[in-house]
């Protein structure tokens, strides 16, 4: 479990960097299509394009880091009156359904990915499409991953092999 903590903080930190990185490059190219478009009648004639991708890598790279970090939205009404092991049980229980939910929907998005590198098509500077997609499998098995570690640790606590603890809050 440990090594998986030390794995997870470097991949937190690669995730925060990229975004970091990403999200300035969005920034950046959205504002020079702005410039270009409104003052000098043109723009960045693949700019528009690499702006999607990149919200669309910012969107899927933040929700695992949203995993890491415990800033999924949920409804938190139940396990409020929980007492402490019942407690416990609930956030198996949802981290059980997220993993499995993710894993689903890693399954489906390597599907797509499959599909589209069979269809060719391409983007900017002729970059196939199915690579600029990739985030998307990637991201869900990333929580999928995380889901399960989750899992594991909420076990641990309930078989007595773990301090109680809050995963999926920055507490890893």
């Amino acid at each position: 479990m440990d090594s998986w903590n030390r794995i997870d903080r470097l991949i937190g930190h690669i995730e925060k960097v990229l975004l970091s990185v990403l999200l300035a490059a969005m920034i950046i190219v959205a504002f020079l299509q702005i410039v270009l478009r409104n003052f000098f009648y043109t723009g960045l004639p693949w700019g528009d394009s690499f702006v999607r991708y990149l919200v669309l890598w910012v969107g899927f790279i933040g929700a695992a880091l949203a995993t890491r970090e415990g800033g999924h939205i949920n409804i938190d009404v139940l396990s409020r009156w929980l007492p402490g092991v019942s407690k416990t049980v609930n956030l198996l229980v949802v981290h059980l359904f997220s993993c499995l939910i993710c894993a689903i929907l890693a399954y489906a998005s390597l599907a797509f990915i499959c599909n589209e590198r069979l269809l060719k098509g391409t983007v900017f500077f002729d970059i196939p499409v199915w690579l600029l997609q990739l985030v998307l499998p990637a991201a869900f098995a990333l929580m999928t991953l995380r889901y399960a570690m989750y899992s594991a640790g909420d076990i641990a606590v309930l078989i007595g092999k773990a301090p109680a603890t809050n995963p999926g809050r920055g507490d890893t």
